[in-house]
């Protein structure tokens, strides 16, 4: 079998493009993986056309040769465009392999590690009664864990000491609607500057039982997490933004992390993935992978999941009731807050050409947050 073709497709979900790809063959089989849109990510495209011609008239088995070649070809460390780029390349190989094979991509990664694939889902509101009803809408449907900000939208423009005061309120507020039962975690998203108020903030809302906290601080700024991590009394979580096996063992040698969170989108793919989940089991980490993008991200993690000993939960936004749920043909659903394992031949998505023909990109940004004073805020 060789590798006839490597196609893009740019689609707008409503808030943020798409970006998904399709690896053809000489045997009519077609894999289909989708890389991180880091916005701007017109980028990540132009990058995936520059490796086209490193993958057109290979062997699509070949995946450890494959992004090997094309890692050194690069030379340079590479950045989060190319490890997008990959990534996506990867998880179509992936793909191919197991319809190839006839097998879901799992049982090719080491098989079955266990029977279903259990999921948090983001809970959202600015007052502490909308996020604490909106998870109870949510454990009506059998999920049993959360995630949400501990600090409400206007943080950035009210002095430090209010802030705590009403994370401390949030956090109480929402616990006394849900209860003792549920795990919730909490995400900072890098967006505290100091160590010091990291902190602080992590003493007033560890009394509310929680199963993380996740990005008190960028993670490759290794030594202010592992100095977060060792006084934390709750677990650390955090690497969404970090790509590459050799960035994941620098914070798990420097022990600085419970919990590792990759997105298989933009860390490296499937098989990256893998060697990851291995080095965090050997420094007794577990794995709660990113995934914030879409329904086959969410393929991709459930494949991922399923195959690793040290998997911990799956993040989750309900993407299936979202304009995204359209650009595949397939609505994967989780049941009593977890997604049982697929069975159909490779990744499990295809795409629909005609949706995401239909919502053609548009240009998007993240914002750009201030502080009171009018410095840029991190997001």
């Amino acid at each position: 079998m060789k590798i006839t073709g490597v196609e893009t497709f740019h689609a707008w979900d409503g808030s943020r493009n798409n970006i998904f790809i399709e690896v053809s063959t000489d045997e009519d089989i077609t894999g289909v993986g989708e890389a991180y849109s880091i916005g701007p990510d017109r980028s990540v495209i132009s990058m995936i056309e520059e490796m086209r011609p490193w993958f057109v008239g290979q062997d699509p088995s070949r995946i450890e040769w494959l992004m090997r070649r094309a890692k050194n070809t690069m030379r340079f460390p590479l950045g989060q465009v190319a490890w997008s780029a990959l990534s996506a390349l990867d998880i179509a190989l992936w793909d191919i392999a197991g319809k190839a094979a006839s097998v879901p991509v799992y049982k090719l990664l080491g098989g079955a590690t266990r029977d279903r694939v259990r999921v948090y889902h983001g809970i959202y509101g600015d007052s502490p009664q909308q996020v604490g009803e909106h998870a109870l809408s949510l454990m009506d449907e059998g999920y049993t864990a959360f995630k949400t900000s501990p600090l409400p939208s206007n943080w950035r423009k009210i002095p430090w000491r209010q802030a705590l005061k009403a994370a401390d309120e949030r956090m109480a507020g929402i616990r006394n609607i849900i209860g003792e039962s549920p795990d919730l975690a909490v995400d900072v998203h890098v967006a505290i500057r100091e160590v010091s108020k990291s902190l602080e903030l992590a003493e007033v809302i560890t009394p509310y039982r929680l199963m993380f906290i996740e990005e008190p601080a960028r993670a490759e700024f290794i030594e202010s997490t592992a100095e977060l991590r060792r006084r934390f009394r709750v677990a650390l979580a955090t690497g969404e933004n970090l790509y590459g096996v050799h960035r994941f063992t620098e914070l798990l040698n420097a022990d600085a992390v419970d919990i590792i969170q990759p997105d298989l989108l933009c860390c490296g793919g499937l098989l990256e993935a893998k060697k990851i989940a291995a080095i965090a089991d050997a420094h007794y980490v577990t794995v709660a992978p990113h995934n914030p993008l879409g329904l086959l991200s969410t393929a991709a993690g459930v494949h991922y999941a399923a195959s690793i000993n040290n998997f911990s939960i799956l993040e989750w936004h309900g993407d299936h009731r979202k304009k995204k749920s359209e650009f595949v043909n397939e609505k994967w659903i989780p049941v009593d807050g977890h997604f049982e394992l697929p069975d159909q031949p490779g990744i499990g998505m295809t795409l629909n050409h005609e949706a995401i023909a239909a919502n053609p990109p548009q240009h998007w940004d993240r914002g750009f947050a201030t502080y009171e004073d009018g410095s840029p805020g991190f997001l």
